[in-house]
């Protein structure tokens, strides 16, 4: 039963203009997690190859200047689906799994504009935006609010990351196969009385920590936070891109002819623990981080064969991107960094996952649209925060004064027919990030140079740092001092982007 929520966030946030006459095109939104610039053979890698992303590339346009807004996962996943930086709002960074939802019922979403638009509208695979009321869901009962109530027809998820628990699948609100004799409680502060945990019984592991990660066992594998009983409900970690991959191609195979479709299928692909199923071991050199690329490799294959096999990929929109940049070890010994050899996971640029240099927020980034869009490389400036205003226009939307804040119509270039992009893109990660054309301002901060458990640098600096990515990609030469009239120029920009409330007009 839909919800009034459910209902309010379609309606009150938008009006409606006069549709387009020709047909919609279904949109399918593939987004990997912890995927880097260089991860992909289309976009440099060699020591693992990515056919079938490659394939969509090359049938489509690849962008080599796309961005998150964060270089972290919460954030960006709030601003793809609000149209909103995540740094506006308190409460959005990298969430618990038993976080309430950070989205709330009655503001504009993608899935809520589409839906409106007369889509039908589903997601798969990692939310990690929260669940429920801001005191925490229940997880024996009915999850509410969560995506069904912020514009989504369906929903089949994991609440948080593969590392955190509660390490179950939700489907349209309740857990998958949960036992009622068996109930569900989750702690992330106090350990359950005679559940093993990592710290205490490592014998029991089949992957070992390398940094935190050591609580509840589920699987051999030791997770962040506690978690007691829904031994029936819980989740393999080596079928879980087979499991999202099959309710996704079942969405698409569910759609009827006369409506179109959105699917915002987020893999957990690459992200800790790297535990793909065993058909893809020792399918590159790299170990557990390059077989789960070549795993999500496999998922992007198995949803561009469903679009062909049922007539449907030639008015279907896809694309392809990450929720921030590369990470190599984050949490288990799984050889990484071992076996990375010469790849580079964030390409040319420097920093990653955590990290407010490029390599944090730039990521890959493919559209693919046969019946529209010709074959090409953009280097114009784009971000998935423009998602909800782009699609409206694709859709013959209007968005409300109030909705999508900072969100721009950016259609024709996501659509390989203009090379202008945005005029500027504010990154997070720390500390916020200005790029306005080449040039990049990072503002002063205060804390450490390198993040202490995965060695990436961050890219806080306490005088802050001015870089011209024209003829320095690598921001290896702070101009801050060089340039200071620049320096105050950009952060004149952000002050007033920060103070506005909100960048679109």
């Amino acid at each position: 039963m839909k919800s009034v929520f459910a209902t309010l966030a379609v309606l009150s946030p938008l009006s409606t203009s006069v549709a387009h006459a020709a047909p919609k095109p279904n949109i399918v939104v593939i987004y990997a997690d912890d995927l880097g610039y260089g991860d992909l053979s289309c976009y440099g890698a060699t020591r693992v190859q990515t056919p079938n992303v490659d394939r969509l590339a090359q049938g489509g346009v690849r962008f080599t200047d796309a961005h998150t807004t964060s270089a972290t996962c919460t954030p960006s996943r709030y601003s793809l689906l609000t149209g909103e930086y995540a740094w506006r709002k308190k409460g959005t960074g990298i969430l618990p799994g038993d976080a309430g939802l950070i989205i709330e019922p009655g503001r504009a979403t993608l899935a809520s504009m589409l839906k409106q638009a007369g889509y039908s509208t589903g997601v798969v695979g990692k939310w990690h935006l929260g669940l429920g009321p801001q005191s925490g869901p229940d997880w024996n009962g009915e999850i509410t609010p969560g995506p069904n109530q912020i514009g989504f027809d369906y929903s089949f998820i994991m609440a948080a990351t593969g590392d955190r628990v509660p390490c179950v699948y939700v489907e349209n609100g309740r857990v998958v196969n949960l036992d009622p004799q068996d109930p569900i409680k989750i702690s992330y502060n106090t350990p359950f009385e005679d559940e093993p945990t990592g710290a205490k019984q490592p014998e029991l592991l089949k992957m070992k920590p390398s940094h935190g990660h050591n609580n509840a066992i589920v699987n051999g594998i030791s997770r962040i936070g506690h978690m007691k009983g829904g031994k029936a409900a819980l989740w393999n970690d080596e079928d879980m891109a087979e499991t999202f991959t099959q309710r996704a191609v079942s969405f698409l195979e569910k759609q009827t002819p006369d409506t179109p479709f959105f699917l915002y299928l987020s893999t957990h692909n690459i992200h800790v623990p790297r535990v793909p199923h065993p058909r893809f071991t020792a399918k590159t050199p790299m170990g557990p981080r390059g077989d789960a690329i070549a795993e999500l490799d496999w998922s992007v294959g198995e949803i561009a064969k469903t679009l062909d096999r049922l007539k449907l990929a030639d008015n279907t929109l896809v694309i392809i991107s990450s929720d921030n940049g590369p990470v190599v070890n984050d949490g288990y010994f799984d050889e990484s960094i071992v076996k990375l050899g010469d790849h580079k996971p964030a390409g040319p640029f420097r920093g990653g996952k955590y990290s407010a240099f490029e390599g944090g927020t730039r990521v890959p980034f493919i559209t693919r649209w046969p019946a529209r869009i010709k074959p090409g490389v953009s280097d114009a400036l784009v971000s998935q925060v423009d998602f909800l205003a782009s699609f409206a226009a694709l859709t013959g939307q209007k968005l409300s004064d109030n909705a999508a804040p900072d969100s721009f119509d950016v259609l024709q270039a996501l659509l390989g027919e203009s090379k202008a992009g945005r005029e500027n893109l504010v990154e997070q990660a720390g500390v916020l990030s200005l790029r306005q054309g080449d040039w990049k301002y990072i503002e002063a901060g205060q804390g450490a140079k390198k993040n202490a458990n995965t060695n990436t640098e961050t890219g806080i600096d306490p005088q802050g740092q001015l870089f011209n990515l024209s003829d320095d990609i690598g921001e290896t030469k702070n101009l801050i001092a060089a340039q200071p009239q620049k320096a105050q120029e950009l952060a004149a920009t952000l002050k007033k982007i920060r103070d506005d409330g909100r960048s679109r007009p």
